[in-house]
């Protein structure tokens, strides 16, 4: 059965228009704007230009800002990653100036957290310490943080509550750095989630299960309280690709079916990849609650500064 040969389309015959009718998504005003050399940081932040993640990044700022001016909380999940590139003091300052009002962690956060304020060094190479068969087998900060966990059973408080106050009464010369210690100096609340097996201080033999159980059964029943606040005010994720958002989406369920509440906040997610729960939660849920969504992906240690600064500078 013979066919025709297609013939190629005649473009003399498209319907155009003018450029004037058409929208653009990039016009001149949109964009970066040169400077000269030593210009400050609010030089800097207003010269970015309002494209993409630029105008999401300047997007997410006003709405922290905004939630706390009007007394709407801001709360903070993160993973050990924020600790280990080096970001504990812009975690800390951001609580000290009130933006940040609560915290969420899991439990390689904590223990990076309790190295560094008491050893001043955190983060070993695993593999070769796989070989050696000593990974994570460091006594002193493991030995400390189970029994900040025991210290919390006994109390009957969170663990974050404990470590935390653990580090105030250690001495330790670098409990400064320390995001637990400060957030319990400065009464923000700060909950550590945890799955056994996935940290190195339940290798040891002073973990004492049943402690850390209760312990942060009560952390997660603490934020469930703090999401219930939730509307107007923000929630951000910082890279934890699954424990701390399904903890998150939990936490938003069990909230929402006690006291109906939260509704229409933000939430984002800033993570040097994307992943398929850390969209879910926190910017689907905001999506879905009738709040607003973001994912910006970069590298903590040059986002998150820039992020903080920011804030700062619009505080």
């Amino acid at each position: 059965m013979s066919r025709e040969p297609l013939q190629p389309a005649d473009l003399t015959k498209v319907h155009r228009i003018s450029i004037a009718e058409r929208q653009s998504k990039v016009e001149v005003d949109l964009l970066a704007k040169p400077l000269q050399k030593g210009a400050r940081f609010a030089e800097f932040w207003k010269s970015l230009p309002h494209i993409l993640a630029a105008k999401e990044l300047r997007e997410i700022v006003e709405a922290v800002v905004q939630a706390r001016r009007n007394g709407h909380p801001v709360i903070v999940l993160f993973g050990a990653h924020v600790i280990k590139v080096g970001l504990s003091p812009i975690v800390i300052q951001l609580a000290q100036e009130g933006i940040i009002t609560a915290i969420a962690v899991n439990g390689a956060t904590a223990y990076h957290d309790v190295e560094l304020a008491l050893f001043g060094q955190t983060s070993e190479d695993v593999t070769t310490g796989m070989q050696a068969a000593t990974f994570g087998m460091a006594k002193e900060p493991c030995d400390f943080i189970n029994a900040a966990a025991k210290r919390a059973l006994e109390k009957g408080i969170g663990l974050g509550q404990a470590i935390g106050e653990a580090l105030l009464e250690s001495g330790g010369k670098f409990v400064e750095l320390s995001v637990l210690a400060q957030c319990v100096k400065l009464d923000v609340p700060m909950t550590v989630h945890v799955a056994f097996g996935t940290d190195v201080n339940h290798m040891h033999p002073s973990f004492d299960a049943a402690a850390w159980g209760i312990a942060t059964h009560h952390d997660f029943r603490l934020l469930c309280r703090l999401v219930r606040d939730l509307t107007n005010g923000v929630v951000m994720l910082w890279g934890s690709a699954v424990l701390l958002p399904t903890v998150l989406e939990k936490a938003l369920t069990v909230a929402r079916n006690l006291w109906g509440e939260p509704s229409q906040f933000v939430g984002v997610t800033f993570d040097f990849i994307r992943h398929y729960r850390a969209w879910r939660n926190p910017p689907e849920k905001a999506d879905a609650l009738g709040g607003r969504g973001y994912y910006l992906v970069g590298h903590h240690e040059l986002l998150i500064p820039l992020f903080a600064q920011a804030v700062l500078e619009s505080w």
